[in-house]
Parts: structure tokens; C-alpha cells; sequence
């Protein structure tokens, strides 16, 4: 079966897109969002890549 990015319903704080990247790499949210504010403060680009995010990547059904 052929593994999919979606946005998580279960682990989210906004719009699921952190706990999203999370289930598709395996690995802890916290992580994904300590990533996100990193680079949120390091050059704006995580808040694009955020929104982005959150509307092209569908929600889980």
C-alpha cells in the first residue's frame, strides 16, 4: 500500500499539517513543531510552507 501525506484529525493544534508530517515520517509531533517554529524565526518560509500546507494537503478521512 502506497504511503500519503494528509493532514492529521487526532493530532493537531491548528491545522494538522505538523501532526500530518509526523505520522508520514514516523517520528514525534514535537519535533515537527519545534522544526516549524525554527524556521518560522529563522526566515519566515515555515509560515508560507505552513499555509501552504494546509491547503493542498488534504485531511485524513
Amino acid at each position: 500500500m502506497k504511503k500519503r501525506l494528509y493532514r492529521s484529525r487526532s493530532d493537531r493544534m491548528i491545522w494538522g499539517v505538523c501532526g500530518g508530517l509526523a505520522e508520514y515520517f514516523n517520528i514525534d509531533p514535537t519535533v515537527v513543531r519545534i522544526i516549524a517554529v525554527l524556521l518560522i524565526f529563522a526566515n519566515g518560509l515555515g509560515i508560507l510552507a505552513y499555509l501552504l500546507m494546509a491547503i493542498v494537503v488534504p485531511l485524513e478521512s
